[in-house]
């Protein structure tokens, strides 16, 4: 809605500390507004998003029509889709998730790719040591391996995720009402700072 725009925009200003963008890696408070993938820095923001083509193929920066589009896909079901568009709400979402691992944008999210990812997400738990977050990633993909290959020999090595191995891994889980935001009123979040 227009109304909802006009608070994502005071919450960009908020975030940009009114400039036109916001850099990569730009220190964002925790509340930071990103839902789930928020830390103590917008790792989420821009180049695990790959919004606009540069010449690397990677922003630095997202201005604010990017912070729509990146919140878009955290927007509510709505009550009168049909199976069909959940399905493909859902699938967007997913993809949107499943994009911020795949950072070479290979169509498969290697081991190395889900620790760097994994890394930067709890960067900010001071009581975790790198690792251990290595760790928690590699148990994740011999898990992702078990679900998408089944059996593997011992010869065989696991050469990453798929989108297709993405959305097995996240059958079940009811991603279209758990990755969505709510607005809040501004005065009270500008009153938590």
């Amino acid at each position: 809605t227009s109304e909802q725009i006009e608070h994502l925009h005071r919450r960009f200003k908020q975030l940009s500390r009114d400039q036109l963008t916001i850099r990569y890696g730009a220190s964002i408070p925790a509340a930071g507004g990103w839902g789930g993938l928020s830390g103590r820095r917008g790792y989420a923001c821009p180049s695990r998003l790959n919004l606009r083509q540069e010449s690397d193929g990677l922003a630095d920066e997202i201005n604010f029509e990017d912070f729509l589009t990146i919140m878009s896909y955290f927007r509510p079901i709505e009550m009168n889709m049909d199976e069909e568009q959940l399905d493909r709400f859902r699938k967007e979402k997913l993809k949107f998730l499943f994009h911020m691992y795949d950072s070479d944008h290979d169509g498969k999210i290697t081991l190395q790719e889900y620790r760097n990812v994994v890394e930067e997400l709890l960067s900010g738990n001071p009581h975790l040591e790198k690792e251990s977050a290595r760790s928690i990633a590699d148990g994740a993909m011999m898990e992702a391996a078990s679900i998408c290959v089944g059996q593997m020999g011992p010869d065989q090595v696991y050469e990453g995720i798929t989108f297709e191995d993405f959305l097995k891994m996240w059958q079940g889980i009811d991603i279209e009402t758990k990755m969505h935001v709510r607005f809040l009123n501004m005065e009270t979040i500008t009153h938590c700072y």
